[in-house]
């Protein structure tokens, strides 16, 4: 199986659980023979989308070009973060807006939004937090979770 994991903590520190995580899977991975490519996001230049014209028509950066062609390879994704604030970081949800874009990630039909090239991947999310999974459930209704 090919895997891409996007390791989405933004701390370039490597004392993060997060690389600790996506490192672990990753060797997981190559121990039991799959293909495996990680991207660190902390170690990628994201810049942040500011208008809807720049999603739709704007060229992708340099630097995300690998992580976006990862996309189309894998077979499974894993995506690793910490819950900050109750949400995903900002830099994780900058990432996805700049490699999901239009005619990668989804064909733009009128008023609807048809499947593209990423339909029928597996997927693990884990996310990381300083609070018990039943209070992230109860109080934040998964928010995060939900919406990626």
């Amino acid at each position: 199986m090919k895997i891409a994991i996007f390791d989405g903590h933004p701390d370039p520190d490597r004392k993060r659980f997060c690389h600790a995580l996506a490192s672990a899977y990753a060797e997981g991975a190559l121990a039991a023979g799959h293909e495996v490519r990680v991207f660190t996001l902390a170690d990628l230049e994201i810049p942040f989308l500011r208008t809807a014209e720049e999603w739709a028509k704007g060229a992708l950066p340099p630097a995300l070009k690998e992580p976006q062609a990862a996309l189309k390879w894998a077979e499974h994704l894993v995506i690793l973060y910490p819950l900050w604030l109750g949400d995903v970081p900002a830099y994780l949800k900058a990432f996805l807006e700049q490699v999901a874009r239009p005619g990668f990630a989804f064909e733009p039909a009128e008023r609807t939004m048809k499947p593209g090239p990423l339909k029928g991947r597996s997927a693990h999310i884990v996310v990381t937090m300083g609070m018990p999974a039943l209070i992230y459930e109860w109080f934040f209704f998964k928010h995060s979770l939900t919406s990626l």
